[in-house]
């Protein structure tokens, strides 16, 4: 049977698809400027030539990259942090969330934790203070002071705690009638049924980590100490190339190259790993969201 509907929801759905359209190509384009300029002559980008498509085609850039050992180093510093720091997030908020997610029957303290963590939401100790709490803890300069001052995201506590709060009882109450205690009904109960949650979690801590770079440019004295977000902001910022520690090879390409194809080629590498993780966990991603913010 053929539904008739309305004017109204044809125009509806025109303007709809347009802006949609229209939002997912803003998304799009500065992506293919960059990787369009990555692509092109030196010549070319100086002379802002380059719009969405190379012009006058080049792989000097990455080429040039490849041959650069601090950038990979920064690379190679950042993974480390997004798969240290993301399993310390993970952990610690699977052991906050749970907790929570129980009546104040079950856990007396929960409503004065509770507002204990929501304060920490909205008031901060400052910058200076929390430099100065880093460096009595000799923090400085270190890998760990780009973990474990984030180890924790308050909010990220709140969707899992919610995700928990709206799963069945009933599974749970099962589990301690055949014996379990709380870690056993945690890890081989909750868990199991919050891989929505858990993905929605293990991508924003992922990517928090691979794009945070103020951290290491206010706490780290050592450039070789740089994550790549940190290192590419030092680029992007203008900061000059140390040319003595370069080969004459690299010296000779980077002659033949601009700051805006180095540094587009720079970028283009930065967020692919995203790219690459983002369509496997869109599902649960989006999901997990939707399900763990509706309930408390």
């Amino acid at each position: 049977m053929k539904v008739k509907r309305p004017v109204s929801y044809y125009i509806y759905q025109v303007f709809n698809t347009i802006f949609l359209t229209l939002l997912a190509l803003s998304c799009i384009f500065p992506i293919l400027h960059i990787l369009a300029m990555s692509l092109s002559s030196s010549n070319a980008a100086m002379a802002g030539r380059v719009a969405f498509a190379p012009v006058e085609f080049t792989l000097s850039a990455y080429e040039y990259l490849l041959k650069k050992k601090d950038f990979f180093r920064s690379v190679g510093i950042a993974g480390m942090r997004v798969l240290v720091g993301t399993a310390i997030n993970m952990l610690l908020i699977i052991l906050t969330a749970y907790p929570l997610s129980r009546s104040s029957n079950q856990f007396r303290k929960r409503t004065w934790y509770m507002t204990y963590f929501a304060i920490t939401m909205f008031l901060g100790g400052g910058l200076i203070p929390t430099y100065m709490v880093i460096k009595n803890l000799h923090l400085l300069n270190s890998f760990w002071v780009l973990v474990l001052p984030c180890a924790m995201n308050i909010w990220n506590v709140i969707i899992m705690m919610n995700f928990i709060r709206g799963l069945p009882r009933a599974v749970e109450e099962a589990a301690y009638v055949d014996g379990a205690n709380h870690f056993q009904t945690l890890f081989r109960v909750i868990l199991p049924m919050s891989k929505a949650s858990l993905a929605s979690l293990l991508l924003f801590s992922m990517i928090g980590h691979w794009n945070a770079w103020f951290d290491g440019m206010f706490y780290m004295n050592d450039p070789n100490n740089y994550p790549m977000a940190t290192y590419l902001a030092t680029q992007i910022i203008g900061k000059t190339q140390n040319m003595t520690s370069m080969t004459s090879e690299q010296l000779a390409l980077l002659s033949k190259l601009s700051e805006k194809t180095v540094r587009s080629a720079q970028l283009c590498i930065s967020i692919v790993p995203i790219l690459v993780v983002y369509p496997f966990l869109q599902k649960l991603f989006v999901k997990g969201i939707t399900v763990g913010s509706v309930k408390e």
